[in-house]
């Protein structure tokens, strides 16, 4: 069983080149746990590029052996330095994990 973990963030930035930016920075970061985890079996992340009226600024698909490795991946300090970063530019997060 893979567990596919999905979070999309929408920014705090009122102005659209700084939520743009720090979008980018987000994708960089997270993007970067990428060989450094190794409870990751693959991961994507991107800002958005279209429709930045209606849609959210950021998103990360994550795929991962098994929920404890998920746990795992939550905890471990390379994900908790980005997270830190991601949490000070953030005003809403979703999320969803499921079987693929």
């Amino acid at each position: 069983m893979t567990i596919r973990h999905v979070v999309t963030w929408k920014l705090a930035a009122e102005d659209a080149a700084e939520r743009s930016a720090q979008a980018v920075e987000v994708a960089r970061r997270l993007n970067a746990l990428d060989g450094v985890v190794p409870q990751l079996l693959s991961i994507s992340a991107g800002a958005n590029v279209a429709y930045p009226v209606a849609n959210w600024d950021v998103t990360l698909i994550a795929d991962f052996a098994s929920v404890a490795a998920l746990e795992e991946y939550q905890v471990h300090p390379a994900h908790e330095e980005v997270a830190v970063y991601i949490r000070s530019v953030v005003a809403s997060r979703v999320a969803v994990d499921f079987e693929v």
